[in-house]
Formats: structure tokens, sequence, C-alpha cells
């Protein structure tokens, strides 16, 4: 059994999603593994990890879109410390998640045709955030 890890560190330009499968792909082929298991893990409170589709871009709007309408900014939350995307931020991301785990196949992740790794950034500002890759295998 042989191990590797590395932290991604992606750009965000604000609130949205951002695919970064191509790069998760890189660190997994680098490795030359046939078999294991991929976990990613996000290393913020305000963004979190979705695998989604890569292929029409009207599903991340609506995404995008649904999850603005279940933690409005608008809303009156006793947590603003960093202004009123702050706790939306929380809440989405609590309603999504911050780790995922992706089987290693034939020295291939067992992604479905039309799916990407994606952040999902949830504050307004641009960020730099951190994903961290962890892959077990052979």
């Amino acid at each position: 059994m042989r191990q590797a890890a590395r932290t991604l560190t992606l750009a965000t330009a604000g609130q949205g999603l951002f695919e970064f499968t191509r790069e998760v792909k890189a660190f997994v082929a680098e490795q030359a593994m046939t078999t294991g298991l991929l976990t990613l893990f996000c290393r913020h409170t305000s963004a979190s990890l979705l695998i989604q589709e890569n292929a029409d871009p009207d599903v991340r709007r609506d995404l995008e879109d649904f999850f603005a309408s279940l933690a409005p900014e608008s809303a009156a939350y006793r947590h603003q410390d960093e202004g009123p995307d702050d706790l939306p931020a929380h809440l989405r991301s609590a309603l999504t998640q911050v780790q995922l785990s992706i089987p290693l196949v034939g020295g291939r992740l067992a992604l479905g045709t039309w799916q990407g790794v994606y952040l999902f950034e949830h504050r307004t500002r641009p960020h730099r955030r951190e994903v961290a890759l962890h892959l077990l295998g052979d």
C-alpha cells in the first residue's frame, strides 16, 4: 500500500462553482497507482466541495441560485462578523460537504462521464482556498 498527499491552492473570483477536476486528475496520474481511494478535504468553513455535472453551465447557475434562496444574505443573522455573506456562507457549507472520496479504478478516478470536481465558494469576495488531497492505493 502506498500513499501520496498534496495541498492544492485554488483562487476563486467570489461566489460560484469552480471546477478543478484537471488538477485532481494530474495529481492522481503523477502517483502511477492503479487502485485506491482519493480523499479531498476543503480546509475552510465558508466553502465546500461537490461532484457535479460539468457539461451544462446552467446546472451550476441553478445550484448557485438554489443555495442563495436557502441561505439568503438578506436575512437577519446574529453572526455577521465579516459581512452579510458570512453566515450564509457557513450555512451553505453545512448543507453541502467539505470532504469527498473518489475511488481509483484502473489508474483513473471513477467519475462518471459528466462529473467534475468543484470547489463551491460561498463568499462574495475572491478567496484563496486550500484543498488537501490524499491518495491511498497500489
